[in-house]
C-alpha cells in the first residue's frame, strides 16, 4: 500500500472503478425507496467556476449520503445549451454557436468527472438537441390547441443592437445586459401562454411546500402579487368611449383629481395626432425599460391630453394625462390618481399643480393634513358625500355595492403576475412549431420537430432564421414562424425529461411517475422567481396532459450561498477600474486580518481593496477549479466547499483554508496507510480498558452529531466531526487500540464517503472493509458506547472556574456537591466564606456562590 498521497492516481482509479462499474446508473425499482437529487443544469460557457463547484458538490454529497441510506437514487446531469451568449461567442470567433457549444460540453463534462460527481450519464441531455425540444414543441402545439397559448401584441424591452426582445431582469439601468444599449419600449406582436390561468394555484400550492425556505416562497407570493380590488368604468368627455381601472382602494375614488393613461394608449395615441408636444412626450417614454423596478424609480412624468374623464360617482370632470409610469401592457393601461392618499400621485399632482381632494382621514382626527406627504394609511371617510364616516374597510364594500348596482364597477381579484411571453427573436434557440398562412392566420406544425439549422455563423444583425427562406419558405404562402422559444421554456421542465431520456414515442413515459418529483433541489436563490415559478407551472401543464401524477416538480429547495472572495483595482484617470485577481496582489493586515495596504506582485506599486464580492470574471476575482483540482485533488476542493460555511450561506474563499483542507485528508491518509496492519487485524470492540472506553464515547459521541447534521445537511460540522474522530484516533493509546481503530476509521471513512469520495473509496478498499464503500451500510451509533461510568464536572467559585471533579454518572445532588466543596482546589478559593448556596447544573458544572 502507498504511504505517500498522490491525488492524480487516487482519484483516477476511484473514477475508473465507479465507471467500469456502472456505479451511479439509476434503475427503477418499485421494492426500493426512490431519491431523485438534481442541482440546476449549467449553461456551458466553456469552464466550471467556484459556483458550479459548490453547487454540484453539495447535491453529490445528498446522493451519495441517500444512496449509502439504501435509497435507489438518481442523479443525473445536463446543458441549459440555448441562449443568447452562445450567439455572441459564436460572433466573436466566427464559428456557428452549435460548434461552440458542443465543444463547450465535452469540455465541461470532463471537469465534472474528474471532480468526482456521481451522475447517470446515460441520462445526459443537452436542450439543443432535437431529440429534446421536439417534445416542448409539441406541448406548445398542445396549448394552442386548448387555447393556452396564444398571439397578441405585446409591449416589450427591445435591445436596438442584439435586435431581440429582453426580460426585465436583463435590463441593467435602462440598458440591455448584453449589448450595453439603451432599450427601447415596442409593442410587437408575440406568442403568449396563459400562465395567468394557473395563477391561483400557483399561489395556493406554496402553502404545501415544506421544504422550501420560506423567503423563495414569499419571493413567489409577492411576484403572482394576489390582491381584491374593483374593476371601475370612467367615461370619457364629449365621447362614447370609455376607461376602465381597477383599484384596490376603491374606498378614495372620491379623492381622484385625474386620471393617468400609458404613453402608448389609444386616447393618447389620437390626441397626438393633432399635438406634437404630445406625440414628442409619447416617443420620449418610448426609451427605457418596462420593468416595475425601472418604472418605480424613474423621474415621473406626464402631459395632458386635453381630454376629461367623467368620474362613475359625482359625474364631475378630472383631467386625462399621459403618463410615463403607466405602462399599456399592465391592467388596463389606465390608472386612477389620488394625490391626497398615494405619495407617487401626490408628487406628479405636485409637480402639474393639479388638485388634492383628502377623503381619507386617520380615525382619531377630524382631518387629514396632505400638505407634506400623502396620507397612504385607511382611515374614515369624509368628503365622500354618501359614504362619510365608513371606514376604509366598509367604504370598499359598500362602493363596490354601489358601482356594480349602478352598472358601472365589480368586484375582483388581479394578479401582478402576467401571461409568459415566450417568443424571441434570436437564432440559438428552440424554434416556435407554428405555421403562419397565407390569410394571417396562424396553426400548429404538425411535423415536428421544426429543427433549428446548426451550421449558421450569426453575424449580430438580427436573426439570420428571418433571411433562410430554405427555413421560412414553406409554399403556397405560407411561412414559418422564425421566432424562438424563451430559454427559460427548455429548463422549465428538463428535470422530468431525465426521467425518460430515450423514450422517443412521448414526451414522458410511465417512468417519470416513478421518479418524480425531484426529492432534493439545489441551486442559487438567483432563480427563485422566474425558473421555479415557470418549472411549477409547466409541471402542472404536464400533469393536466396526463403525463406526470403529482402536482409539484420539487419537494425540497436548497439555495446555496454564493462562493465570495476579495476584490483589488486600479483606477485610472478617466475612473475607469482595472480589476487584478486576489493571486496577483500581496496584502498586508493587521493582527486581525484586516486589509492594511497592497501591492501588486508584479510591479510592487499600490493596489486598492474593493471588498468581497461575488466571485465573477467582471470582478477578476475568481479561483480556476481546474488548477486547484489539479494541484490539490479534487477531494480537497469538495471538501474545502463543505468546511468552510453551511451550504446555505455564502463560502468566503481562503487559500489558507484549502491547504488546511489537503493536509487533514493527507492525515487521515496517514493514519491509514501507518496503521493498515493493526487496522485490517482489529476485531469488533471488546474487553475494553478505560482509555478505549473514553476514545468509542468521544467517537460515538461525534458520530450521533454528525448523523443529525446529515439530516440538515449541514456538512460543514460533520466534517468538523471527522476531525475530531482522526485526532481521537491518533491520540488512543490502548491494549484495545486495534479494535477500537478500525471501528473509528471505517465510521470516518463512511461519514467522509459522500463528501471525499475518491479517497474514502481507496482506503476503504485497502484496508479490507469491502469492495465499494457506496454499498457499506451507514455507521450507526452505539449507544452503549455513549454510556458514561463517571462524569466530569466543571466546579466554579463565585462564577470562575476553579476545579474539575470527577463523579459517578449516578450519582445524587448531595455526592456531586459534596465532592465539588471537598476538592482541595475548590477549597482554596472558598477559604473562611460562608457558603450561601450551591448550584448543580446535571453533567456540566457546579457553581459555589460563597
Amino acid at each position: 500500500m502507498q504511504t505517500d498521497y498522490d491525488p492524480c492516481a487516487v482519484e483516477a482509479a476511484a473514477q475508473r472503478y465507479w465507471e467500469e462499474h456502472q456505479s451511479f446508473k439509476a434503475v427503477e425499482d418499485t421494492s426500493r425507496e426512490k431519491f431523485y437529487c438534481l442541482s440546476m443544469f449549467p449553461y456551458p460557457s466553456g469552464r466550471l467556476h467556484m459556483g458550479h463547484v459548490r453547487n454540484y458538490t453539495i447535491g453529490d454529497v445528498i446522493a451519495r449520503y441517500q444512496r449509502m441510506l439504501g435509497k435507489n437514487v438518481l442523479q443525473p446531469m445536463g446543458w441549459d445549451a440555448f441562449g443568447l451568449p452562445a450567439e455572441n461567442a459564436a460572433i466573436t470567433h466566427g464559428i456557428p454557436p452549435s460548434q461552440w457549444t458542443r465543444s463547450n460540453i465535452a469540455y465541461m463534462k470532463d471537469q465534472l468527472k474528474k471532480l468526482g460527481f456521481g451522475y447517470d450519464w446515460d441520462r445526459e441531455l443537452a436542450t439543443c438537441d432535437p431529440d429534446y425540444y421536439r417534445w416542448e414543441q409539441w406541448l406548445f402545439t398542445r396549448l394552442i390547441d386548448k387555447g393556452l397559448a396564444y398571439r397578441a401584441k405585446a409591449m416589450v424591452n427591445w435591445d436596438p443592437i442584439d435586435q431581440t426582445v429582453l426580460a426585465n431582469e436583463q435590463v441593467i439601468d435602462g440598458r440591455g445586459w448584453r449589448s450595453g444599449a439603451p432599450i427601447e419600449k415596442r409593442e410587437i406582436t408575440q406568442w403568449c401562454v396563459r400562465i395567468t390561468d394557473y395563477a391561483q394555484e400557483l399561489l395556493d400550492a406554496l402553502d404545501g411546500l415544506d421544504g422550501w425556505p420560506e423567503r423563495v416562497r414569499t419571493m413567489q407570493r409577492n411576484w403572482i402579487g394576489r390582491s381584491e380590488g374593483v374593476h371601475m368604468t370612467f367615461g370619457v368627455a364629449d365621447s362614447d368611449e370609455t376607461l376602465g381601472i381597477y383599484t384596490t382602494r376603491p374606498d378614495t375614488v372620491m379623492g381622484v383629481t385625474y386620471v393617468a393613461v400609458a404613453a402608448e394608449h389609444p386616447l393618447a395615441r389620437r390626441a397626438a395626432e393633432t399635438d406634437p408636444a404630445l406625440a414628442a412626450f409619447i416617443e420620449e417614454c418610448r426609451q427605457g425599460g418596462i420593468s416595475e423596478a425601472e418604472i418605480e424609480t424613474m423621474e415621473k412624468k406626464g402631459y395632458p391630453l386635453g381630454i376629461d374623464a367623467i368620474h362613475p360617482i359625482t359625474g364631475e370632470p378630472v383631467p386625462i394625462y399621459a403618463a410615463n409610469f403607466v405602462l399599456i401592457g399592465y391592467g388596463t393601461g389606465a390608472v386612477m390618481a389620488v394625490p391626497a392618499h398615494d405619495q407617487r400621485d401626490w408628487e406628479f399632482a405636485e409637480r402639474y399643480g393639479i388638485a388634492k381632494r383628502a377623503v381619507i382621514r386617520p380615525a382619531d382626527a377630524e382631518s387629514c393634513d396632505i400638505s407634506a406627504a400623502a396620507f397612504t394609511d385607511k382611515g374614515v371617510l369624509f368628503n365622500s358625500g354618501a359614504f362619510d364616516g365608513l371606514t376604509s374597510e366598509q367604504a370598499f364594500d359598500a362602493i363596490a355595492t354601489w358601482l356594480s348596482e349602478q352598472g358601472k364597477g365589480e368586484r375582483t381579484v388581479n394578479f401582478r403576475l402576467r401571461d409568459w411571453g415566450v417568443s424571441r427573436q434570436r437564432y440559438w434557440g428552440c424554434p416556435l412549431p407554428v405555421v403562419n398562412g397565407a390569410d394571417g392566420e396562424a396553426r400548429p406544425e404538425t411535423e415536428l420537430p421544426v429543427r433549428l439549422p446548426e451550421d449558421v455563423v450569426v453575424d449580430g444583425s438580427g436573426s439570420p432564421l428571418k433571411r433562410m427562406p430554405e427555413f421560412s419558405e414553406l409554399g403556397n404562402g405560407e411561412t414559418r414562424e422564425t421566432d424562438t422559444f424563451d430559454t427559460f421554456f427548455e429548463s422549465s421542465w428538463y428535470y422530468a425529461r431525465y426521467c425518460s431520456p430515450d423514450c422517443d414515442t412521448a414526451m414522458l413515459d410511465e417512468r417519470a411517475k416513478y421518479w418524480l418529483p425531484v426529492d432534493q433541489y439545489i441551486g442559487g436563490i438567483e432563480h427563485a422567481v422566474l425558473h421555479l415559478l415557470y418549472a411549477r407551472f409547466f409541471h402542472k401543464l404536464m400533469r393536466d396532459e396526463g403525463l406526470v401524477d403529482c402536482d409539484e416538480p420539487f419537494t425540497k429547495l436548497l439555495t446555496q450561498g454564493m462562493v465570495v472572495a476579495e476584490t483589488w483595482y486600479r483606477e485610472d484617470a478617466d475612473g475607469r477600474k482595472q480589476w487584478f485577481n486576489p493571486a496577483e496582489v500581496v496584502p498586508v493586515r493587521d493582527d486581525k486580518g484586516r486589509v492594511v495596504s497592497a501591492v501588486l506582485e508584479a510591479d510592487g506599486e499600490p493596489v486598492t481593496y474593493g471588498g468581497i464580492e461575488k466571485m465573477s470574471k467582471s470582478k477578476n476575482n475568481g479561483v480556476d477549479p481546474q488548477s486547484l483540482t489539479e494541484r490539490y485533488g479534487a477531494d480537497t476542493v469538495r471538501l474545502y466547499t463543505m468546511f468552510t460555511s453551511p451550504p446555505d450561506q455564502s463560502l468566503e474563499w481562503n487559500d489558507e483554508g484549502v491547504e488546511g483542507a489537503f493536509r487533514f485528508i493527507k492525515r487521515l491518509w496517514t493514519l491509514g496507510t501507518g496503521e493498515a496492519e493493526t487496522i485490517r487485524a482489529g476485531a469488533a470492540p471488546a474487553d475494553l480498558d478505560e482509555a478505549a472506553k473514553a476514545a468509542r464515547l468521544e467517537i460515538h459521541g461525534a458520530l450521533k452529531k454528525a448523523l443529525f447534521d446529515y439530516q440538515r445537511n449541514q456538512f460543514n460540522t460533520v466534517v468538523s466531526g471527522c476531525m475530531s474522530m482522526v485526532n481521537t484516533l491518533y491520540r488512543l493509546e490502548s491494549a484495545a487500540r486495534a479494535q477500537v481503530l478500525r471501528e473509528g476509521v471505517s465510521i470516518v471513512l463512511r461519514l467522509l464517503g459522500p463528501i471525499a469520495p475518491h479517497v474514502t473509496h481507496h482506503l476503504w478498499r485497502e484496508l479490507g472493509f469491502g469492495d465499494d464503500i457506496l454499498a457499506a451500510p451507514w455507521p450507526e451509533v452505539d449507544e452503549s458506547a455513549l454510556v458514561q461510568d463517571s462524569i466530569e464536572y466543571v466546579v466554579q467559585v463565585n462564577g470562575k472556574v476553579r476545579a474539575k471533579i470527577k463523579v459517578a454518572a449516578d450519582a445524587d445532588k448531595a455526592t456531586i456537591e459534596a465532592a465539588a466543596l471537598a476538592d482541595e482546589h475548590a477549597r482554596k478559593f472558598i477559604g473562611d466564606k460562608t457558603i450561601r448556596k450551591v448550584i448543580v447544573v446535571p453533567k456540566k458544572l457546579v457553581n459555589i456562590v460563597a
